[in-house]
C-alpha cells in the first residue's frame, strides 16, 4: 500500500499537482502527465527537489492511441504501482448551445479521457499481480448541478464504471477506488461564481485522497458532511431536493 511508482494525470495544477507533491519523496518515481509543458515542468522540479524522480509526459488524454503508447512506454521503464486519473474539465454553460458544447467536451475528457488513462495499465498490472487505480469523480455525481449537466453526468459515469470494475478486478491484485471531492481551491474553481460550502485547499484534498487509497476505500468522498448530504440527496423526493439544489446554482467568469 506504499506505491513507489505513481502516474498522475492532470498534474500541471490543482489537485493533480498537489497529489504529485504529496507523494514526492526519495525512492519514489512520478509520471506527471499534462498538456501545459511549462507548468508541468515546474511541478516536476518541485517533486525532484523533494527527492523523487519525476518524468514529464506532455500529452492529451483524448488521444487514445498515442496516449496508450506513451503510458506503456513509461510503465515498461518504471512499472506503475498507482495510476490516478485526475485530469478533468468543467466548462462554462449558459444557453442550450453552450451547454451542449460543454457537455460533449466534458464527457470526452472526464469520462473517456479517464478510461484512456487507466485501461492501458490493466494488462501489465494483471501480469504483475499488483496495482492500484484511482478515478477522480466529484460529489456532483451524487447531487447533479443544474448549471453543469455534462460535468455531473461524466462524473456519475465514473462512479458506475469504477465500482463495476472494482468488483470485476477482485482477485487480480488490482485495487480500484473512485474519488469524489467537494469544492477544492484550484485555478478552475477560482472562475466559479456561486456558493462553495466547505471549500478546501488542494493540498488538503490530496491528503484525503492519499489516506483513502491507503485504506483501499471503494469511494473516497469528502468533506464528510457535504458528502453525506450529497449521497442522501439521491434518495429524497424531487420536491424536497429541488430547493436544496437551487442553492448550488453558479456561473463561470
Amino acid at each position: 500500500m506504499n506505491p513507489r511508482t505513481i502516474l498522475v494525470t492532470g498534474a500541471s495544477r490543482g489537485i493533480g499537482a498537489a497529489l504529485a507533491r504529496a507523494y514526492a519523496a526519495p525512492g519514489v518515481t512520478l509520471g506527471l502527465l499534462g498538456r501545459d509543458a511549462g507548468t508541468l515542468r515546474g511541478v516536476a522540479d518541485a517533486c525532484r527537489e523533494a527527492g523523487a524522480g519525476a518524468s514529464e509526459i506532455v500529452a492529451d488524454i483524448r488521444e487514445r492511441d498515442e496516449l496508450k503508447s506513451r503510458l506503456l512506454a513509461f510503465d515498461a521503464e518504471h512499472p506503475v504501482d498507482l495510476v490516478i486519473a485526475n485530469a478533468g474539465v468543467q466548462l462554462p454553460t449558459g444557453d442550450d448551445a453552450a451547454t451542449t458544447v460543454a457537455s460533449y467536451a466534458e464527457i470526452e475528457v472526464n469520462l473517456l479521457g479517464a478510461l484512456n488513462s487507466v485501461l492501458p495499465f490493466l494488462e501489465p498490472m494483471r501480469a504483475r499481480g499488483n496495482g492500484q487505480i484511482a478515478l477522480v469523480s466529484s460529489l456532483a455525481a451524487f447531487a447533479p448541478l443544474p448549471d453543469s449537466p455534462g460535468y455531473s453526468a461524466s462524473k456519475a459515469a465514473l462512479i458506475a464504471y469504477g465500482l463495476a470494475m472494482r468488483e470485476r478486478l477482485r482477485g487480480s491484485g488490482i485495487r480500484l477506488s473512485v474519488v469524489c471531492p467537494g469544492y477544492v481551491e484550484t485555478e478552475m474553481g477560482s472562475r466559479y461564481r456561486g456558493w462553495r460550502p466547505l471549500s478546501m485547499p488542494a493540498d488538503k484534498a490530496a491528503g484525503h485522497i492519499r489516506r483513502g487509497l491507503e485504506r483501499d476505500r471503494p469511494i473516497i468522498a469528502f468533506p464528510r458532511s457535504l458528502a453525506l448530504l450529497a449521497r442522501v440527496s439521491t434518495l429524497v423526493p424531487e420536491p424536497i431536493r429541488r430547493p436544496f439544489m437551487g442553492g448550488f446554482r453558479f456561473s463561470y467568469e
